[in-house]
């Protein structure tokens, strides 16, 4: 049974170093072991023997994933061979417009699953077998799973053409080592590949240090410092930061960095970053081993995900925040945490290695110092101001005070007929700075002299739990896994928008929402949910009714609105000869969702390529009727509008 969750009563916050513990802990940090596999076992994949080079490395730090393998460089083109890495036998095929497009998977005595994405065409008789069940099953995007006596293969053998398919922005092979598991392991973690030369240690780009508790500072304040090297410092050049940086508290590390591979402009991620202080370890992680597919998504949890999403600059995280279960960590007690004492020296080392071996060092020296209050003033704040944010648990209260006093005055949180004051944390240029954990209780608005503010996030939402909240316009359900950690809810409702919470702030699993419009949606049939970004654009979401109620599942956090789809999809032919045919298709609103081909009434298959808008037939598929005499196009969009072409070949 789903709980309304309510603001708790509003009480003083904890004091330091006694917050209360999360609800969802991470698992005990520690690398996962790693699987024996002899040096030599797998086969580079393309033109093995050859220079290659890699777009994409294991780990790399991708918009709500890790990338999960190594993307391999074709040349600049499609249907090179891609040759089986290791003896075994086919167990999976898949044929997408999307995600890893034409996909094989062969699994190996070892009990290792190697993975080959974005292809053009599969070979041999798996790929027979595979078209035959397409039209058996009159459908071009199908799935199957075979047992190890079915389509054996030998290392070295080719099992596809390489291609463009899917979610690829280039073409390129996408080649993945699974366990039994599905883990996603890095192939280069039981030595390189001859076929890839590197020899280029990584490139700093930034590092920060940042307030994690309430007590902590950093350079005196309550906010993330930020350190760029004036001059961008050359792959493998050490770098020692030449300012003594002030903190206190519990504090953690964050860093900026990529990886080239030689003869390779494009950059790449870390394989392993290690944090000592004071030469003692604090924290490693080593991107060898990924759970698939939700692990995956915990790369927001990894990264500073509001940073990312508001400054374009992704930090990860030198410490294992609340809500990251991965594995690849190892930690102390503290998760990687610093605790900086008043009057004490933290020489930190942190080394970015890549997965060749090679090495960058950072070095930065913290210096322990308890804050004081102290005011400084600014001529330019004329009048009282005031705005506020939440950083993890922590309200922030910012207030622009033109009072002239040594001592600036105290802001007031309000709930009901309750009131707490806070003192001034710190003052600087006017701008007076107050500090409370909001899981002492949710205010209704704060004030600060003469100014209120209406405080407008809705309820305390816990990780780990399951809760539900609801008020006139949405239900929202979380699941224990919705979130990665608390989350303070903030909805509104205007003018047929629907906004749930911030895309600052990232989801783990989708989010059960229901939306209850205030007036009667006449056209239900053709009505759906659809995400609208800060620019206007509009994307598909769906939903299902039940009355006048529309609920669907949310993979992130966002502004929501419904629109009637009532027109429907282009279609027009556009080439036809020897090759075959190739449609140009659209859709004003909803998008694609089905299409038929049928060639004197039988069935024709036909291929889809979101990218660029097109239906194609196969000038290889030998089992579907010739291309002559009358045909029809049939196609719907996800409203269910329907366009017929009629033509004769």
């Amino acid at each position: 049974m789903l709980t309304l969750l309510t603001t708790m009563s509003l009480r003083p916050a904890p004091m330091a170093g006694q917050e209360a513990d999360s609800l969802r802990k991470p698992k005990p940090a520690g690398g996962a072991p790693r699987p024996a596999v002899a040096p030599g076992y797998f086969l580079f994949p393309i033109k093995p023997g050859q220079p290659n080079f890699l777009a994409a490395s294991m780990g790399e730090l991708r918009p709500n994933h890790f990338h999960g393998g190594l993307d391999i460089k074709t040349d600049g083109r499609t249907d090179l061979p891609v040759y089986a890495s290791a003896d075994g036998y086919i167990s999976r095929l898949k044929q997408s417009a999307f995600g890893y497009g034409n996909v094989l998977y062969i699994t190996h005595p070892n009990g290792l699953t190697t993975v080959y994405g974005h292809l053009n065409q599969f070979q041999g008789p798996a790929a027979a077998f595979l078209r035959e069940k397409q039209y058996e099953k009159q459908t071009y995007e199908l799935e199957l799973f075979f047992n190890k006596d079915q389509f054996p293969v030998k290392r070295g053998e080719v099992v596809a053409l390489s291609g463009n398919t899917g979610g690829s922005a280039g073409p390129h092979v996408h080649w993945e080592v699974r366990d039994a598991q599905d883990n996603q392991l890095n192939p280069l973690q039981w030595g390189g590949f001859s076929e890839i030369q590197d020899h280029v240690a990584p490139t700093l780009q930034a590092f920060a240090v940042e307030p994690l508790t309430i007590e902590a500072r950093v350079q005196g304040r309550f906010d993330k410092a930020v350190f760029v090297p004036k001059v961008a410092p050359a792959a493998g050049v050490a770098t020692t930061w030449p300012d003594t940086i002030n903190a206190y508290g519990t504090v953690g590390v964050l860093l900026q960095a990529f990886d080239r591979y030689d003869n390779a402009w494009n950059k790449n991620g870390l394989q392993k970053v290690e944090v000592k202080v004071n030469g003692q370890p604090l924290y490693s992680h080593v991107v060898d081993n990924v759970p698939f597919p939700t692990g995956t998504r915990t790369v927001n949890q990894h990264v500073d995900y509001e940073w990312m999403m508001t400054q374009g600059r992704t930090l990860q995280k030198l410490f294992v925040d609340d809500g990251n279960d991965l594995t690849m960590y190892t930690t102390g007690p503290g998760k990687g945490k610093l605790r900086v004492e008043d009057g004490q020296i933290y020489a930190v080392e942190v080394l970015m290695s890549d997965s060749y071996g090679n090495t960058t060092p950072l070095s930065f020296v913290l210096r322990g110092r308890k804050p004081e209050y102290t005011k400084t003033r600014s001529a330019a704040v004329k009048k009282p101001a005031l705005r506020w944010e939440i950083t993890r648990n922590i309200l922030k209260v910012i207030a622009a005070d033109p009072d002239t006093a040594r001592q600036s005055g105290n802001a007031v949180l309000l709930r009901g007929s309750r009131r707490l004051e806070l003192k001034p944390s710190y003052t600087t240029q006017s701008q007076n700075v107050y500090l409370y954990d909001l899981r002492a209780g949710l205010p209704d608005s704060i004030r600060f002299g003469t100014v209120t503010k209406r405080f407008d996030r809705q309820a305390l939402i816990p990780a780990g739990t399951e809760q539900g909240y609801a008020d006139n316009f949405l239900n929202l359900s979380f699941a224990p896994q919705t979130l990665f950690d608390t989350l303070y809810l903030q909805t509104s409702y205007k003018d047929g928008a629907w906004t749930v919470h911030s895309p600052r702030q990232s989801l783990y699993l989708p989010l059960r929402v229901t939306l209850k419009p205030p007036a009667e949606v006449a056209d239900k049939e053709h009505s759906a949910v659809y995400l609208v970004n800060a620019r206007g654009g509009r994307s598909y979401v769906g939903g299902k009714w039940e009355g006048n109620q529309v609920t669907f599942p949310a993979k992130v956090f966002g502004q929501f609105r419904i629109f009637s789809d009532t027109i429907p999809p282009s279609a027009r032919l556009v080439k036809r000869g020897p090759g075959g045919l190739t449609f140009q298709v659209g859709d004003n609103l909803s998008g694609l969702n089905s299409y038929t081909l049928l060639v004197g009434g039988r069935f024709r298959l036909l291929r889809y390529e979101y990218k660029n808008s097109t239906l194609f037939t196969e000038p290889r598929d030998t089992v579907g009727p010739p291309l002559r005499g009358p045909a029809t196009l049939r196609i719907t969009d996800q409203a269910g509008n329907e366009k017929v072409l009629s033509f004769n070949l």
